[in-house]
């Protein structure tokens, strides 16, 4: 029999409904990387565009100096860029409003040149605004992005822009309407571990226990060293009786991952266990 004080303490665990998130948004710091696979962009726009955030990652006051700068030089897709790189540097200043305002700016900029960057672009400012607590417009800008993936015929961003209106949806206490949103990401970008954990995550919290086992067993085999994955399969483990396996979930994350943010928590969640 779970115990009052372990039922609450598990609580804790993953929340989709969160409204932050640790450090930068992940559309906003994977964009270096996603940057390079896009179509069509001009090679040596690209380039100045990956130096500025770049500079940012290091310097990043220089670096908003450099987009102020190149951005009062520039229009069309290069006057996106500059205010992407703005963007980018305000938000590594936790100066979210600032960034969302900047990416939305850029997205504008952007118009009917490159549909694709104009989704990503949009993407970033709606994580942007959730991140600054604004989450009806977030949800707002996240629509006008789907748009533009369905359009560019962009999947896999639009699994990722589902995934978002989600976390916004939560953080309004919609949680039907955030469900349906996973179901989608979960179509739309069956390969996204984030999704199923998210749609796991949400299904425990409602007390669907056959789903959420069913949404963590496949984010398991999508991403198996993932710590925030085991920690929530232990979660989901010991809420449905199988204390074993939670213990199985969160040693590995104990003994295999040092340094996890999660090691702390599944650390707290073994000792629980240990005084039933």
């Amino acid at each position: 029999m779970l115990s009052a004080a372990l039922f609450f303490l598990l609580q804790v665990g993953p929340n989709p409904s969160t409204g932050s998130m640790p450090g930068l948004p992940p559309e906003i710091l994977d964009w270096r990387a996603m940057e390079k696979q896009r179509e069509g962009a001009n090679v040596t726009l690209v380039n100045r565009l990956g130096n500025c955030l770049a500079r940012a990652e290091e310097d990043t006051a220089a670096a908003l100096a450099e987009a102020g700068d190149w951005l009062t030089k520039a229009n069309g897709i290069e006057q996106a860029q500059a205010l992407h790189c703005r963007g980018y540097s305000e938000a590594r200043l936790t100066r979210w409003r600032d960034a969302a305002t900047s990416f939305q700016a850029a997205r504008n900029a952007v118009g009917e040149m490159d549909v694709k960057y104009r989704a990503r672009l949009g993407t970033i400012a709606g994580s942007a605004l959730i991140t600054a607590g604004d989450y009806n417009g977030a949800l707002e800008m996240l629509d006008l992005a789907a748009a533009d993936a369905a359009i560019a015929e962009f999947t896999a961003l639009g699994g990722e822009i589902q995934i978002d209106r989600a976390r916004a949806l939560l953080s309004l206490e919609q949680s039907g309407e955030a469900a349906a949103a996973l179901t989608n990401a979960r179509r739309l970008s069956p390969l996204s571990a984030r999704a199923w954990l998210l749609s796991a995550t949400l299904a425990r919290r409602s007390d669907d226990l056959g789903n959420a086992a069913e949404y963590i067993a496949q984010a398991g085999r999508l991403d198996a060293a993932n710590p925030e994955v085991l920690l929530e399969a232990g979660v989901i483990a010991v809420m449905s009786g199988d204390n074993d396996l939670a213990r199985e979930k969160w040693g590995w994350i104990v003994s295999g991952y040092p340094d996890a943010a999660q090691r702390a928590t599944a650390e707290s969640y073994l000792r629980q266990l240990d005084q039933q």
